[in-house]
């Protein structure tokens, strides 16, 4: 959908006219839930079902707040990941049997008893990206990493967007996003090495405490 488009059909989403809510969910509610099923190990398909309502009943009662800065999907996908990373949060304090609690690096899995265990040498972002168990991790990481990277990495990543689709949803040409997108990763290796490292330190003989 053109940019046009899509700023008129948030419009009339607006006016409260509901063939265009229609749309809008049909448009992107499987694009929400793949993207939520993707961000972690630990939620499962019927968990990212519930996350996109979530993030569709957010999004029904802030619409008023999209101002069209970004692409509508990003605007859906940054919901939906902070809708997801609540989600992870009350499922995991529950599982401890305690109230709601900051979800911790260092906390132990409440099935296993094991605490995440970061390998020695650190992947790069790329393959750790694909690696689903280090999810959350990379997720703290780009949420410092924020701004157009974190979206452009989000979009290819945990959207599962080619670079034409990515291309579209920032206008950019390919070109363009393929040399962002290496310069982001660059970026994200900085920012998520000290991450795994501290992970790391968490659980190592010289330190038997954080176990």
């Amino acid at each position: 959908m053109s940019s046009t488009g899509e700023s008129e059909l948030v419009a009339r989403c607006r006016r409260g006219d509901a063939r265009a809510w229609d749309e809008l969910f049909d448009r992107h509610y499987a694009a929400v839930g793949r993207y939520a099923f993707q961000l972690s190990p630990d939620i499962t398909h019927e968990d990212s079902d519930e996350i996109a309502q979530e993030t569709f009943l957010s999004v029904i009662k802030h619409i008023a707040s999209f101002h069209g800065d970004c692409q509508l999907q990003t605007w859906l996908f940054r919901i939906a990941g902070n809708k997801a990373r609540d989600y992870l949060e009350k499922q995991r304090a529950a599982k401890r049997g305690g109230g709601r609690q900051p979800l911790s690096l260092h906390a132990e899995d409440p099935e296993t008893g094991l605490t995440l265990d970061a390998p020695s040498h650190l992947p790069g972002p790329d393959g750790a990206l694909l690696k689903t168990e280090r999810a959350l991790l990379i997720g703290h990481a780009l949420e410092r990493l924020g701004g157009p990277c974190q979206e452009i990495i989000e979009l290819r990543y945990f959207a599962d967007l080619g670079y034409e689709e990515i291309s579209r949803s920032l206008k950019l040409n390919e070109k363009t996003v393929s040399s962002r997108l290496s310069k982001c990763l660059d970026k994200l290796e900085e920012i998520a090495r000290p991450i795994f490292a501290g992970e790391n330190a968490a659980v190592s003989p010289s330190n038997p405490e954080a176990r």
